[in-house]
């Protein structure tokens, strides 16, 4: 249990999305599930996640498989993302999908799903749904099993090295959303960050463009771009995306630098 509390630490204490993320999937590859999805949104609707621009997407898998996952949406036709929806701070193996699917409680989506991915030898494994910070926060990890661990080697390495793992996953997701959020929507620049942040403060047009150094139609260029950008429709919406995203007010060492 010592090395999973040093590596707990190291996770809480990592500077970057990457250095997180290298440090869990190393752990996870060393229990026998060296293919791992985790997805997270802050910005979830009813019956799905929203704009997959605005969510996270981090995976271990082979570029042939991920990008047919996430880019073709394909996550979101299996029973696991659907389990992911409808439970919160919970675990469960990839047993159950078998289970549902025998008593005929998968969609014929989910089916499809099933035999898809066992083409790629994705059959056993475990799903781990964060708890929600927000009501439209939703957050999932997903541990693929090796190719040759079936269910009830998967049942045995979670009652043993269960509570390691969820630690490791919980902290893992923490840290990942103090981070600046890589998602596919185009970042900000540090113009239209900093003019962002005047806003927040109160500040107004001529306050920042004297403060920036610049013309109040300068100001004016970079919030549209920051709206255009986030894709909202108003500054005041673009500053509460920009701070969901982490995006504005980041200290020196996480600054998000465009070309």
């Amino acid at each position: 249990m010592s090395d999973v509390l040093e590596l707990v630490n190291r996770i809480a204490a990592a500077p970057s999305v990457g250095s997180v993320w290298d440090l869990s999937v190393a752990h996870f590859t060393r229990h026998g599930f060296a293919r791992v999805n985790y997805g997270m949104t802050r910005f979830r609707k009813a019956g799905g996640i929203g704009d997959p621009d605005d969510a996270v997407y981090l995976t271990s898998f082979p570029p042939g498989y991920s990008n047919f996952y996430f880019r073709d949406g394909f996550y979101a036709r299996t029973a696991p993302y659907r389990w992911a929806l409808e439970n919160r701070g919970a675990s469960c193996t990839w047993r159950w999908v078998e289970e549902k699917a025998r008593a005929g409680e998968l969609t014929a989506e989910e089916l499809e799903a099933v035999q898809r991915n066992a083409q790629w030898q994705l059959r056993a494994g475990i799903t781990i749904s964060f708890p929600d910070v927000t009501t439209r926060q939703r957050g999932a990890l997903g541990l693929a099993a090796d190719p040759g661990i079936d269910h009830d080697q998967v049942d045995a390495i979670w009652a043993e090295q269960g509570p390691g793992l969820a630690a490791v996953a919980q902290v893992m997701h923490l840290r990942l959303c103090q981070l600046p959020l890589p998602v596919r929507r185009p970042q900000l620049s540090l113009r239209q960050r900093e003019a962002l942040e005047w806003v927040a403060e109160g500040k107004t047009m001529q306050d920042i463009a004297t403060l920036m150094g610049i013309s109040t139609a300068m100001v004016e260029k970079h919030l549209r771009l920051a709206r255009q950008a986030l894709d909202v429709d108003s500054t005041a919406q673009a500053v509460a995306k920009a701070a969901l995203l982490n995006q504005i007010f980041l200290p020196a060492a996480n600054e998000v630098r465009n070309p």
